[in-house]
């Protein structure tokens, strides 16, 4: 799973000319699955973000997280942050999820969301959408479970 996180002042979803989600303050998440993830990856990739401490103390410092500061998330599915570039000038997403097991993996990322307590809102998936937002810092931040301590088994 790859999610790329942007901290926005403000971000929106529009399909087809409606706002379909919109957020204050926090986290744009574009969430893209891969062949292979399953829940447990998506709740875990979740949990990372939401406990990512990117948002400035008093001292402006990076020490708080989204739901530190009462900050919102929208989560909005991308299959093309697995895209493949390494041959020729057309990308490949063999590596992606298939829509049905990705879309599934998606909601269980955005309950995940919720349930670390971030107010949570999403794109709707695999429509054409237009994402907006006015990201803060700039602070972009890509994350890709792979690359990620995985937790130690007993």
């Amino acid at each position: 799973m790859r999610v790329v996180l942007q901290r926005v002042l403000r971000a929106s979803v529009t399909v087809g000319g409606e706002e379909v989600a919109a957020i204050g303050r926090g986290l744009l998440l574009l969430v893209g699955a891969a062949e292979g993830d399953d829940e447990a990856e998506a709740r875990r990739m979740a949990l990372k973000c939401a406990e990512m401490r990117i948002f400035p103390d008093d001292e402006g410092k990076f020490n708080l997280s989204v739901t530190d500061v009462g900050g919102e998330a929208l989560v909005v599915s991308q299959f093309t942050l697995l895209a493949s570039v390494r041959r020729g000038r057309r990308p490949s997403f063999t590596s992606a999820a298939r829509p049905e097991v990705a879309e599934q993996l998606v909601e269980a990322f955005a309950t995940a969301m919720r349930e670390a307590g971030a107010p949570t809102q999403m794109g709707r998936f695999g429509a054409k959408m237009e994402v907006s937002l006015v990201n803060d810092g700039p602070v972009t931040i890509v994350l890709d479970s792979a690359e990620l301590d995985r937790p130690r088994r007993a």
